[in-house]
């Protein structure tokens, strides 16, 4: 399994304009959201729990995370762990709302992202290698992480490899 900065950094070298990053900060979480949110109306009963394809996915995920690091992976169980507790709201309502709300969710969610990809002028990571929508949220992670000075060693080897953040130029 390639290691959490080799995924981090092929994923940061499609995603270099601040912008683009910036689209993230938003589209990447209610995408994640609209996902449990559809995964989440229909469960199964496993010796009295209520096991739905949303919370095998969150197991699984998880289990990718911690693999890869035990500190994002705490963080990512923790974030995911609260959109699948908001997921599980929207679950209740009723079919139409239930639907209404995830997809409508979902396409808001990838608009966002293909603006900041129309900025960063390259097409999203996904394309050429599905694993990208896993580590689409963990990026967002690891970029909030850096903004506030968090994980300054796992930035600088992912910056080694993608090149650092293209900040605009000011007029002079």
């Amino acid at each position: 399994m390639r290691t959490l900065v080799d995924q981090l950094a092929t994923y940061a070298t499609y995603h270099r304009d601040p912008r683009n990053i910036a689209t993230h900060f938003v589209g990447v979480p209610i995408i994640v959201l609209s996902v449990l949110i559809l995964l989440s109306r229909f469960s199964v009963d496993v010796a009295g729990v209520a096991v739905t394809p949303a919370l095998v996915v969150f197991l699984l995920s998880s289990l990718f995370y911690f693999k890869l690091s035990i500190g994002y992976g705490l963080a990512m169980f923790l974030i995911h762990g609260a959109l699948l507790i908001v997921a599980g709201q929207f679950a209740t309502l009723g079919m139409a709302a239930w639907l209404g709300a995830g997809v409508g969710i979902f396409v808001v969610g990838w608009v966002i992202q293909f603006i900041g990809h129309y900025y960063e002028g390259r097409k999203p990571a996904f394309v050429d290698d599905l694993i990208g929508l896993a580590i689409g949220p963990l990026f967002v992670v690891a970029e909030m992480g850096f903004l506030i000075g968090l994980g300054k060693k796992t930035q600088t080897q992912v910056e080694a490899i993608a090149g650092p953040v293209r900040r605009k130029q000011m007029a002079g």
